[in-house]
């Protein structure tokens, strides 16, 4: 999400206003919500959407209208994306999905690094972010990265499938937390980590504003519930801490 000098300049679109609806409910037949694992509020944060889950307010998303911020060339310094894809870990022939692949800013670099028997599935549920990343994959001759549009509650990845999952500033807007990260885990292979890189909100230096950042102890208290672990936390980005977890061994 965009720095607070950045608001005046790039307005953070939402994709959902007030009471979320689920992109793949059909008129006349939706879901309804589980009370007790969503809240309401009337009164809330500017740029939030008024929609709490376990306590945090979901973010508004940003729209594809933001693409040219995520590709900034001052990223590098802002956020040493580099390092980032260095303490990833990743290995020739991984199979990685990239949440809320946007722009494909994190996409194309992370193809790179998992090589031509490796595959990335780059996730967005805007097609307009899924459009600039077809067109860059014919423009660089990228063969390994998979566009999928998912939809608000479903990352529509194959089950067992992905060595890892990323999630760069995205956790904080799903409109649907619990059911996106239920469809992540049943992606995973046994064994596979999802990671988190989040603003931190720990930090009141880091200029992002407050509901795009959060807490290692509210993501780790949002994921307890599920078939995870957690790994490590490593706080040596200089606006972001990336939270590993892995997929239990003893689940499909």
């Amino acid at each position: 999400m965009k720095p607070l000098r950045w608001t005046a300049l790039l307005v953070c679109l939402p994709l959902t206003l007030g009471v979320a609806i689920r992109a793949d409910e059909k008129p006349g037949n939706k879901q309804k919500e589980e009370p007790e694992r969503y809240e309401f509020r009337k009164e809330h944060d500017p740029n939030g959407i008024g929609k709490f889950y376990m306590g945090r307010e979901i973010a508004q998303v940003m729209g594809h209208q933001g693409a040219e911020w995520l590709e900034r060339p001052e990223r590098e310094k802002e956020e040493a994306p580099s390092k980032l894809h260095e303490i990833l870990k990743l290995k020739a022939g991984d199979v990685v999905a990239d949440i809320g692949a946007g722009s494909g800013y994190h996409t194309f670099r992370l193809a790179e690094k998992v090589g031509a028997k490796g595959k990335v599935y780059a996730v967005d549920i805007q097609p307009e972010m899924l459009d600039i990343i077809k067109k860059r994959m014919k423009e660089k001759k990228v063969e390994n990265v998979v566009p999928v549009r998912g939809t608000e509650s479903d990352p529509k990845l194959p089950d067992s499938s992905v060595d890892m999952i990323l999630l760069v500033d995205v956790y904080h807007e799903f409109s649907y937390p619990w059911e996106m990260t239920t469809a992540m885990v049943k992606a995973l292979k046994p064994g596979g980590r999802l990671v988190f890189v989040e603003f931190r909100m720990e930090d009141e230096k880091v200029p992002i504003l407050l509901v795009h950042k959060m807490t290692e102890k509210q993501v780790k208290k949002e994921m307890e519930s599920l078939p995870l672990k957690w790994v490590k936390t490593d706080g040596s980005l200089p606006w972001q801490h990336v939270i590993f977890f892995e997929k239990k061994k003893d689940q499909k």
